[in-house]
């Protein structure tokens, strides 16, 4: 975003050598269960779905790229053209966290979508219980449509969980 300050970070789509990193993403426990997942998937098995997925035009998948370093991934998923909406997901590794790699990496996903991809809304679903990155999506605009009770069985109980969006114009009338 403009102004913020921090190292060189862009977006690169993810290539089959960054499966180790996604992997190790994948399966940490902290990360996983904001995700709602099981942090449980053999490396063979990720490039699996990366070779049926890699020309599936349902989906983007980019690294976090800061100063030359993988620091996170970023996905829009999901993606209906005829609607025009998909679904936004972002993990930033541990190593990187705190340093605003998030907001801007969600800021340069949201350019994406909006601007390459002519989408109209990106949605995502998070954790209540998850402050950190409710701020960093409301920093980057988007707002909570709804609180889904009980979506998501993680860490030995139901957990309720915020769906927020943006849309096209809000996004764009930011920049």
């Amino acid at each position: 975003m403009p102004g913020d300050a921090g190292p060189e970070m862009r977006l690169r789509a993810l290539e089959r050598d960054d499966l180790p990193f996604v992997h190790g993403l994948s399966n940490d426990s902290g990360i996983m269960s904001y995700w709602f997942e099981e942090p449980y998937e053999a490396l063979v098995e990720l490039q699996q779905i990366y070779d049926r997925h890699v020309h599936d035009n349902r989906e983007r998948r980019f690294v976090v790229d800061c100063a030359g370093e993988r620091a996170g991934l970023v996905e829009l998923v999901e993606i209906d053209y005829i609607h025009r909406n998909a679904e936004f997901q972002i993990i930033v590794h541990p190593g990187f966290q705190g340093r605003g790699l998030a907001a801007r990496a969600t800021a340069a996903a949201l350019d994406y979508a909006f601007g390459v991809l002519n989408l109209h809304k990106i949605y995502l679903v998070v954790d209540v219980e998850n402050p950190r990155a409710v701020r960093v999506y409301e920093k980057t605009g988007f707002t909570v449509e709804g609180t889904l009770r009980e979506e998501y069985f993680a860490g030995g109980r139901y957990r309720d969980a915020h769906r927020m969006a943006i849309l096209q114009r809000e996004h764009l009338g930011r920049s």
